[in-house]
């Protein structure tokens, strides 16, 4: 019997794990193509496999998979239709997460939270959640857990209030919100997560206890339920990472498409002058293909608060050395750089934390 013919929708981050995942997993496949809309930023071929236009495509006989954030889903469904190509399977994120766990299990490597035994203590939990004043209604109801807390990132930038808990509170960068994205959030995390929200008592950090912090997006959170809590607790788990993307042909391809050489180049002078152990390790580390997306994570408190006082003066410092100046420009490429510094900064421990990872979903 011949194997199962697939095309891949989409070369990007989703498209490139989901290939990995099935070559993997499943001798039976085989991918025969990645199709895109338009050529520009993405490369001729993928492991060896060609990257074509969709307007070059017409065999009805290989299915289709629909590798991409699935906010972009019905645009792709539509598109296909109209080009009676009907064979597809929309890879939402929920079987994205399924499909990287089991990948990454195979391979042995960045174990899965939902592998380690529950414990019989509940992990304390405060997980910000960041929300934006333009963020558009959600299509399907989300109601989060009670230890996840909104919070309005950029706040300082409106007089529009949507949530309680804001980021312009006590010590804080919310103005800076249009280069930093979720980072001001998280640096009011970092200053000031898991003490009386009440603005006058806002207090320095390093407060004691065994507290875990952590951020999610409004349309991003990590896949933990209330068993995943007693586990986090249970085996003495450092820190929560989404199962890391993989990029073609390493990492560094993320950088070469959402940020400016120049602007990388000032982050890499800003690690050779405040961490340059750091900077010394990131040519090993950034020429791997893993990658972890999206600033989100959760850390016991003393590891959430110890990152943000190792990343906040290397952005500050990025921005100074930047052409133009971070302060002088909004174009969110200090969030993106902040991307590439998670991935920096929890490569460089994963011998020294005990790591678990978990899937990514999105909501929509």
């Amino acid at each position: 019997m011949g194997k199962i013919k697939l095309a891949l929708y989409g070369a990007g981050m989703v498209g490139v794990s989901v290939c990995e995942a099935i070559k993997t997993l499943y001798e039976n496949c085989e991918i025969t193509a990645f199709l895109v809309t338009g050529k520009e930023g993405n490369p001729s071929m993928i492991y060896g496999i060609p990257v074509i236009l969709l307007n070059e495509f017409n065999d009805k006989h290989v299915k289709i998979l629909i590798a991409t954030p699935e906010n972009h889903h019905d645009v792709i469904v539509a598109e296909l239709e109209r080009r009676n190509l009907t064979n597809y399977i929309c890879i939402d994120s929920e079987k994205e997460a399924v499909l990287m766990e089991r990948y990454y299990h195979a391979i042995h490597k960045f174990p899965s939270l939902h592998v380690c035994p529950p414990g019989n203590v509940k992990a304390s939990m405060e997980v910000y959640m960041t929300r934006f004043h333009k963020d558009k209604p959600l299509k399907k109801p989300y109601t989060p857990p009670p230890w996840v807390r909104p919070i309005q990132a950029g706040a300082a930038l409106t007089g529009e209030r949507i949530t309680e808990l804001r980021d312009n509170l006590g010590d804080n960068i919310s103005d800076k919100n249009g280069n930093y994205s979720e980072l001001t959030a998280l640096y009011w995390v970092g200053r000031h997560g898991g003490y009386p929200q009440d603005v006058g008592t806002l207090r320095p950090p390093y407060s004691a206890g065994n507290l875990y912090l952590g951020l999610f997006h409004y349309r991003r959170i990590l896949d933990i339920g209330e068993e995943d809590l007693y586990r986090i607790e249970g085996n003495d788990i450092d820190v929560v990472l989404p199962f890391p993307t993989v990029h073609f042909p390493a990492i560094d391809e993320h950088h070469r498409r959402y940020v400016r050489e120049q602007d990388w180049e000032a982050m890499v002078q800003a690690l050779r002058e405040l961490a340059p152990e750091y900077e010394r390790s990131m040519s090993c580390i950034f020429s791997r293909p893993y990658f972890y997306n999206f600033n989100m994570f959760i850390a016991k408190e003393h590891i959430f608060r110890d990152y943000c006082d190792w990343l906040f003066p290397i952005l500050q410092r990025t921005e100074e050395l930047s052409t133009p100046r971070g302060w002088e420009r909004r174009d969110r490429y200090v969030g993106y750089l902040g991307e590439n510094l998670t991935t920096l900064y929890f490569m460089y421990h994963q011998n020294n934390f005990r790591i678990a990872h978990t899937g990514r979903l999105m909501l929509i």
